[in-house]
Formats: structure tokens, sequence, C-alpha cells
């Protein structure tokens, strides 16, 4: 920062003390959530993860992106998902269960980014069974593949989306729409219970991922204009579903996608009644000096490869030559790039996030008011990246106002 200082103070240089170490990831940071059913470990079982950490931590496997930590959860999710489709014609809602927990451990096997054949396979078992077992909800998600109508510039010619909506939906009864930008960790499988909430307020759901994050995001990774055109395509879908409530779509964007839901905000304003830019990253978060410590942080793996690999860089010393140049909504050098430091007008719009951040600076959020149009921003004190567990509580009341 220019006056050498971050809102986050010491914890920029800070050490989490987890970093490359498998044992104390698991015995600082993640036991906790995984006792309690909370992200990354949602719908998931801590006795199901238990004994996949003690063989982690005892075979000293510390490399996320290995063979040998991907396969170490195969096992139990494949175990989980045969003990699933047997209890199916004995007790529906046990096998539901029980196919949630299987797309738990098969998240976590893929983790932190879909960058080895062996993960990309993984997530393909992932979508299986999570498809698959919701087939048993009362209102199951489905997944439909559009055409890429704008693809152009190296991106692929399809999109697919899940989609949730309320049974009563019908051009009689149009609902709201909520379009979830997943991140770079959490992808379409992963959002049961935002989707659960927004079905208890009448609210359809349409699930995309994110550029450079999943092999079915058809974006072109290396384009910075790349997302404007496959959000030409979904919300120009969107518009023409006879379901759906054309002036009531709200773009949420959650860690990595909160970057696209800014972005879209402005670019494609006039399609959207709000958005929502949730521990979103703007401009610092690809800054060297911001880069420099990031391994360092509440994040429970090294972003240096993942943010390689997404954005398409050699190595993470020319990401960070390069990368906040091509992307940034406040600096980026191409034509049509810096959507917030042109002034453009955006759409109604909130920005979230923990103060603490230490993987999306909140500087990132805070900067927006100085451009454009007026934004509405909470930022949680003494909370880390999302701004978790508070910040749905913030959210989904704006959500309902903008509905409304």
């Amino acid at each position: 920062m220019p006056n050498g200082q971050w809102v986050i103070g010491d914890l920029f240089k800070k050490d989490y003390g987890h970093a490359g170490s498998i044992k104390n990831l698991w015995e600082l940071r993640w036991m906790f959530p995984c006792r309690r059913g909370v992200y990354p470990f949602h719908d998931g079982k801590f006795e199901d993860f238990e004994p996949i950490f003690d063989h982690l931590i005892v075979k000293n496997i510390n490399d996320p992106f290995s063979d040998n930590y991907t396969n170490a959860f195969f096992p139990t999710g494949e175990r989980l998902a045969k003990e699933a489709e047997a209890m199916e014609a004995k007790d529906q809602e046990a096998a539901r269960k029980l196919y949630l927990r299987a797309n738990a451990v098969f998240r976590l096997a893929r983790f932190p980014y879909i960058g080895t054949d062996l993960k990309r396979q993984v997530f393909e078992a992932q979508k299986g069974v999570y498809l698959k077992g919701s087939k048993l909800w009362e209102v199951p998600i489905t997944e439909t593949v559009i055409p890429h109508k704008y693809a152009s510039n190296g991106d692929g010619n399809e999109i697919p989306l899940y989609i949730r909506q309320p049974k009563s939906a019908s051009e009689g009864n149009k609902c709201p729409v909520v379009l979830l930008v997943t991140g770079l960790d959490g992808h379409r499988p992963d959002n049961t219970e935002r989707t659960d909430e927004h079905l208890k307020r009448g609210w359809a759901t349409v699930i995309c991922d994110i550029p450079g994050t999943t092999v079915d995001c058809p974006a072109n990774k290396t384009d910075p204009l790349s997302p404007d055109r496959l959000f030409s395509s979904i919300l120009e879908w969107v518009h023409a579903q006879p379901q759906f409530n054309s002036k009531k779509i709200i773009a949420w964007g959650l860690s990595a996608g909160g970057y696209y839901a800014i972005r879209l905000a402005h670019t494609h304003k006039d399609m959207l009644t709000g958005s929502v830019g949730h521990g979103a990253g703007t401009h610092h978060y690809i800054g060297r000096e911001w880069l420099d410590q990031i391994a360092k942080h509440e994040y429970p793996f090294g972003l240096e490869r993942a943010y390689c690999e997404k954005y398409g860089y050699k190595d993470f010393e020319e990401m960070k030559e390069k990368c906040q140049k091509t992307f940034s909504l406040v600096s980026g050098e191409g034509e049509g790039v810096p959507v917030v430091a042109m002034g453009m007008k955006s759409c109604r719009m909130l920005l979230i996030n923990g103060v603490l951040d230490g993987c999306m600076p909140v500087e990132d959020s805070m900067l927006l008011a100085e451009y454009g149009s007026p934004k509405e921003m909470r930022f949680i004190q003494e909370r880390f990246h999302m701004g978790y567990p508070e910040a749905n509580s913030v959210v989904y009341p704006w959500m309902e106002e903008v509905m409304s």
C-alpha cells in the first residue's frame, strides 16, 4: 500500500504456521470446521475424514497436488457412494445423506485446484454422486448445458449450468433468480445450503464455474474479456426462460467469483437487479506486494500453483509481473478491462468481507467506493476470508430487499 500499511496490520506478514504441513493444517485449522461440518467440510462427517488425515499425517503426505494426497480420499468416497446406492431402495433419506458425504470427500480430494489428471477424475466422480443424490431431493438440482452464443478467441462452445428452481415456477408464476458464481476451490456441486436458502425464499439458482478453475467453464482463462462473453451467453439464456423473472436477477460471486460478480455488475448492469461481491478481489489481490505474502496467510494450501494455472502463467514470478496489468479492474492495461476505473455505472451492488481477510484484501472492496456508482458495503470485524459466520446474515436480508 502507498503508506506501507494494510488493514490487516501485522497479519500481513504473519505466518499462520500450517503452510507445507498437513499435520499442522489438520490440527490448527481444519479439525475444528470438520467437527462442525462447515466449509470446506459441509455435508461431510468427521468420522469420514479423521482416518484420511491420520493416514496423510503418518505417511507425511503434504503436497495437495500429489496423487498420494488425492488417492487417500478415494476409497472413502467410493465406499460412501456404493453405500448410498445400496440404500436407495431401503431408505432414501439415508441414501441422500450418504451421497452428500461422498460428495464432501471427493471435494477435499480435488482440493485446492483441479490441476492434475487424477483431480479431474475426482471432480467427475464428485459431480456424479452429487447429481445422483440430488435426484432423491424433493427439489433436485439438474444440469443444463447451454450454447456459448458469444464464444470467440479460444472459448469453448458449451456452458454447463446447475439449475435448482421452485416447483411452482412457471410462465404464469415467474420466480426470481440468483446467478451463483463459484470460486477458486468451490464449484457447482458445493452449494447445497445456498440453494436450500434460495428455495425457502422462492428463488431459483443458476450456478456457473468461473474461468480457469474447471474443465467445464468454456471461457478462455487468459483473456480478461472472456467473462463478458460468458455472462452475455448465460444471462441471455436466463432472460429467455419463461419461468424466470428477468426483472429480478441477482449475481452472487463467491471469493474468486466475486471478481466476476463485480465485473458483470458493470458490464451487464441492465440485465441484473443487483450483484454481491463476497470476499472479492479486484486489484491488490493480484499485485506483487500482496502475492509475495499470500503463502503465509489463512488459505489452507499455497495459492501459487493454483493461481498460475487459473490465469495461465508458466510460474509465479511471471504471474506477479503480469497478472495485475492484465486482469485488474482498476489498472488493467487492456482496452475494456478496468471497468471500475473507467467510471462505468453499475447495478446495485453489495460488497462484503472479513476485515482480516488474508486471501482477498478488504482494500479490494473498499477501493470500489472511489469509482462509478455508489456501492453498499459491510465488513465484518475480526473475521477472515468471506467474513463468516456472520456474512450470510447480511447478504440474505440485502438480497431480499433487492428482490422485493
